[in-house]
């Protein structure tokens, strides 16, 4: 059993991850401070550190001197997100903003788990041999028997050798990032970092000071220089995930990298070279948003070299029965409930299941399933797929307290889930925030970008003032 130690002072986080990562079949050990976990454990002894990076007394970055041979994973609020750009620097082998999600978490932590191996001696040449490409093969990262997945499979290992700048098209929730992380494995930048952006995810205001950097003073609050994201690239890859929302002023700094291979921090009148292999995705039809001018139409050219489509799950439908056993047996295991299987009614109900959310949803719905399944057999009732499709449950503090909402639940007015979102956020998103408005909807900040997008819901404007 894999050993995890967390390192954070907040009881309630520690005692929420603990019991999250204890669910999910580890073994876990905590801490509130650096000092505190030296002291009560040998810190090589375990297979994963996951730490705060603001903690009483030493930093959680401390932990990547302490332990070497232990990969340690940074959480950071979202106030402190440049910060982790320096943790990476320093060594850490990825960084999580919080609050997370989950589902986000536990894929990072098996994926660091899966990437951990013997470390190479010092002043050995880094390189792919013929076992690592079987390991970083695209089948290994993700998953497709389909003909669709296959075509996908053999454009990752065409491309992935080369410098080539890859644009990656699909839906939310069909493994876009999945793509990147096997087109920078299988390529000769492997032993270097892959930095992952979601340009939707950090405000408009913010977001050329987090990819570029900026200088101190450079504007109100810039107290000390920091390095951008991009910088934090060099010698590895970028993966720009959502690159559609990037707004004018960075789209033109984006392009300039991608011509000169230089970069200018915010505030600065010197630029740096870089060399960074470029990875970005999408689920917009970029072309289309260069005629309305919202996106440039050389960067679209520049991003646009080589284009990989990930096919939606209603188009691999081959596939979907195989997905779910996999994921059954995978959260089966994680939940020590072995011997799982889908009824032949539930199989059914699957393939007719149009999956608007895709991959992510078909493995929502087993993980929620496998939870409530009290014997060995997965009924039509457990997956719930025909009454929201994964989509929003309204929380009944909410249709209690909101006469729109009790409407919409006695059946009285016609609107769907969907519409009562959009009614939702159009309604509070300016006097709530996003977190607000996602406790408020019982769902992620991740998922509320996501329905945002797939609703075509503006985020209401953050004012520089």
């Amino acid at each position: 059993m894999r050993r995890i130690l967390i390192v954070e002072d907040e009881e309630i986080i520690r005692s929420a991850l603990r019991k999250l990562l204890q669910h999910a079949g580890y073994e876990v050990s905590d801490a509130g401070s650096v000092d505190d976990a030296e002291q009560r454990f040998d810190l090589q002894q375990f297979d994963l550190i996951i730490s705060d990076l603001r903690l009483p007394g030493a930093p959680g970055t401390e932990l990547i001197t302490r332990a070497p041979r232990t990969p340690v994973l940074i959480m950071t609020s979202y106030a402190s997100l440049r910060s982790a750009v320096d943790s990476m620097k320093m060594g850490a082998v990825e960084y999580i903003a919080k609050p997370f999600d989950h589902d986000e978490m536990l894929a990072a932590v098996e994926t660091i788990l899966n990437q951990a191996g013997t470390p190479a001696e010092p002043g050995s040449v880094v390189g792919i041999n013929e076992h690592d490409q079987r390991e970083s093969d695209p089948s290994r990262v993700m998953f497709g028997d389909c003909s669709a997945m296959q075509k996908v499979f053999t454009l990752i290992r065409k491309v992935a050798p080369t410098e080539t700048t890859v644009l990656v098209q699909g839906e939310s929730g069909t493994g876009k990032e999945l793509a990147a992380q096997a087109l920078h494995k299988l390529s000769p930048r492997a032993s270097r970092p892959l930095i992952s952006v979601n340009c939707a995810a950090i405000p408009e205001s913010l977001i050329e000071s987090e990819l570029f950097g900026h200088e101190k003073g450079a504007f109100t609050g810039a107290v000390s220089a920091r390095t951008g994201l991009i910088e934090a690239a060099d010698g590895g890859s970028l993966f720009l995930d959502e690159i559609g929302e990037l707004p004018a002023e960075a789209q033109a700094r984006l392009l300039r990298v991608l011509q000169e291979g230089e970069i200018r921090k915010v505030g600065s009148t010197q630029s740096r070279k870089v060399s960074v292999r470029m990875i970005a995705a999408t689920h917009r039809d970029l072309k289309a948003m260069t005629r309305t001018g919202e996106f440039r139409e050389d960067l679209f050219y520049r991003l646009n070299v080589m284009q990989i489509r990930i096919p939606p799950l209603r188009e691999r439908e081959s596939d979907i029965l195989v997905l779910a056993r996999h994921f059954i047996s995978r959260q089966g295991e994680r939940m020590k409930k072995p011997g799982l299987k889908l009824s032949p009614e539930a199989m059914r109900s699957m393939e007719k299941h149009r999956w608007p959310g895709n991959v992510r949803e078909l493995e929502n719905a087993i993980e929620r399933a496998t939870i409530l399944c009290d014997d060995d057999l997965i009924t039509p009732s457990l997956l719930d797929l025909d009454s929201t499709g994964g989509e929003i449950v309204i929380p009944e503090s909410l249709v209690e307290g909101d006469p729109v909402s009790s409407r919409e639940a006695d059946g009285s007015n016609d609107l769907s889930l969907e519409d009562y979102f959009q009614h939702f956020v159009l309604e509070n998103q300016d006097r709530m925030s996003e977190t607000e408005l996602a406790q408020k909807l019982g769902i992620s900040r991740k998922s509320l970008w996501e329905r945002r997008q797939r609703l075509g819901i503006p985020r209401k404007k953050i004012s520089n003032n």
